[in-house]
């Protein structure tokens, strides 16, 4: 009868200790959705800041070259 019990209680261990891995997993992918989410906002973000400041400088050495061209006349 002892052993019977003891099966029935590993058993009930392995149970508890899926359910509690199962749990974990399903936290860490959450997780790991939202940096993964997080980062593509950044990057995006990043991405225009990189354009802007690119278009910035083009236009600010566009504009000196073209004054820079007048000052020669």
């Amino acid at each position: 009868m002892l052993g019977g019990l003891g099966k029935l209680a590993a058993e009930g261990l392995a149970h508890r200790t899926e359910k509690a891995t199962e749990g974990a997993v399903h936290a860490v992918e959450e997780v790991v959705k939202e940096v993964v989410g997080h980062a593509k906002e950044t990057g995006e973000k990043v991405k225009e800041v990189t354009e802007t400041v690119t278009n910035t400088v083009t236009n600010a050495i566009t504009h000196a070259a073209e004054s820079l061209g007048k000052l020669g006349q």
